[in-house]
């Protein structure tokens, strides 16, 4: 699976709804993990936390909101995007599932395309280093859709890791991270990478950008931002 891929993990236990739901989801791009219950679900999140989870209200072991409860009390997963799944048409259902921290939730029968654009959107509120949006800062266009870069227009060679840590920085421009910070939030938690390895990939992305590489600033004693200013 490749790590830097948005990966939307679905806790269904319908085979027909798995299947059609993975291919929506691999036509807009994205990696999918599926699992038929809660119980697998939580072993699945325990090992790697995907970027969206899509979550069945009935499940064969336990109700779907049962699990969101245990995810939103977890203090790594709490603010993981939950979008629920739900046969149910009822509104107190609907209004209990957001009361217990669901993000959004769809009804079935769904349309693909409905489902795809609520997860567009979703991901583009909570976590818009995922969006698919080109991004463009001073003389750099970054687009994630095809993972190049771009300066004054030429594409330039950046490395994996670079690359990632220039998405984060162009989505929160102008904002300080510590060194700390960008390992988690760049690399994950399941990382294990030293906080001076932070450095080394921060003086080759300004090598890869050459000219533009006053972007990205030093802030003595905290850590790094990119900055116009």
């Amino acid at each position: 699976m490749s790590a830097d891929k948005t990966t939307i993990l679905i806790v269904e236990d319908e085979p027909s709804i798995v299947e059609l739901v993975s291919f929506t989801l691999k036509e807009a791009g994205w990696q999918t993990l599926a699992v038929h219950t809660a119980g697998e679900a939580w072993e699945c999140l325990q090992r790697r936390t995907p970027h969206l989870v899509l979550l069945d209200w009935m499940l064969p072991d336990q109700a779907g909101i049962r699990l969101l409860s245990r995810i939103r009390a977890d203090r790594q997963l709490q603010s993981l995007p939950v979008i629920m799944l739900t046969a149910k048409s009822m509104e107190e259902d609907k209004v209990a599932g957001l009361d217990q921290g669901a993000d959004d939730y769809i009804t079935k029968p769904f349309s693909p395309r409905e489902l795809a654009a609520r997860i567009k959107a979703l991901l583009r509120r909570k976590s818009p280093e995922h969006a698919q949006d080109l991004i463009s800062i001073g003389p750099v266009t970054l687009d994630p859709g095809s993972h190049t870069v771009t300066l004054n227009g030429e594409k330039i060679e950046i490395g994996h890791a670079e690359y990632r840590l220039l998405k984060f920085f162009m989505v929160h421009p102008e904002r300080v991270f510590s060194r700390n910070q960008l390992l988690d939030k760049v690399w994950g938690d399941h990382a294990v990478i030293e906080e001076r390895t932070v450095d080394v990939h921060v003086l080759r992305l300004r090598k890869a950008l050459k000219d533009a590489e006053s972007l990205i600033k030093t802030v003595r004693s905290v850590g790094y931002m990119l900055s116009e200013k």
